[in-house]
């Protein structure tokens, strides 16, 4: 199986953006997804500037796969992904209906948004050009079992094994309105939060963390205790980015790829939030493995 680093969600100062993909090079992840999957207001790296890093990758020999916007919703935006699909040197991961019908014919990855539940769907993306495929963040272990045994040949799999969920997309942002700002003057407030605003239940509890236009899980998924039973399933392993120790987590997922049992102990000093993994078990995706017996009664 090959790990992969998925594109960054949050909205980091250039410096740190650049900073990151410098040390990412040195990892050791076989796949770098790059590109702004969020918003498309952000614009500390434009196209050139991801084409740039996409070529420095490459030449660390990475395979780098660019990502297109989940919510398209202007001219500029359509210009960009059809960009994106032309660039002529790098895979492109279609997060969206739209970004399908214009890789029609070439590879691409279909990306985890375009919501895969059923064969004939996956029959459909490998017909257009899907190589690999993510799987939705919900699928459970026994879903995916059963997918994958109708799943068209040659086609790779992904699963999200690492990092806060993004569970949904909206045209509004809900960063600017915790500030009392419209989306088009945010100020780019997402700036002031590299990981996302948290937001808890009225009992203090966390629950949510609003990113801009997505909301993501407060919890942090993690499946690197499934890793090695995760065999003959997935193809691909993403590990979403975080601001700090992303690298540390790479290589205790590669550990555990190796067969080194003790890499789930060490993950708990690096997680920025407690630990989750109940859609793969088919519970609430916020559960973790040992709330689960009690769950389940």
């Amino acid at each position: 199986m090959k790990l992969s680093l998925g594109p960054v969600l949050y909205y980091w100062q250039r410096d740190a953006m650049m900073n990151f993909y410098l040390q990412a090079a040195t990892w050791p992840v076989d796949v770098v997804y790059l590109g702004e999957t969020v918003c498309s207001r952000r614009h500390n790296l434009r196209t050139d500037d991801w084409l740039r890093i996409a070529a420095e990758l490459r030449d660390a020999g990475k395979q780098v796969v660019l990502s297109t916007l989940t919510l398209i919703e202007s001219e500029s935006d359509l210009k960009t992904m059809r960009r994106l699909a032309e660039n002529g040197e790098f895979l492109v991961e279609a997060n969206d209906m739209g970004a399908v019908h214009r890789l029609s014919g070439m590879p691409f990855v279909a990306g985890s948004q375009l919501n895969v539940y059923n064969p004939s769907t996956l029959d459909i993306l490998a017909e257009l050009g899907a190589c690999r495929w993510v799987i939705p963040l919900e699928m459970s272990r026994g879903k995916l079992a059963d997918l994958l045994a109708h799943k068209p040949a040659n086609m790779e799999t992904e699963i999200f094994v690492y990092g806060r969920m993004p569970l949904a997309h909206s045209a509004r942002c809900f960063t600017a309105r915790h500030y009392n700002k419209s989306k088009d003057e945010c100020q780019f407030r997402c700036l002031e939060h590299p990981y996302g605003l948290d937001l808890d239940t009225r009992e203090g509890k966390p629950f949510l963390a609003l990113n801009g236009t997505q909301t993501q899980s407060s919890h942090v998924y993690s499946l690197l205790a499934e890793v090695q039973s995760m065999r003959g399933m997935g193809d691909v392993l993403r590990i979403s980015p975080q601001p700090l120790q992303t690298g540390e987590v790479v290589t205790l997922f590669q550990a555990a790829l190796e067969g080194d049992v003790s890499a789930t102990s060490k993950l708990s000093s690096l997680l920025p939030a407690q630990a989750c993994d109940g859609y793969w078990h088919g519970a609430a995706g916020m559960l973790a493995s040992a709330d689960l017996a009690s769950f389940m009664e």
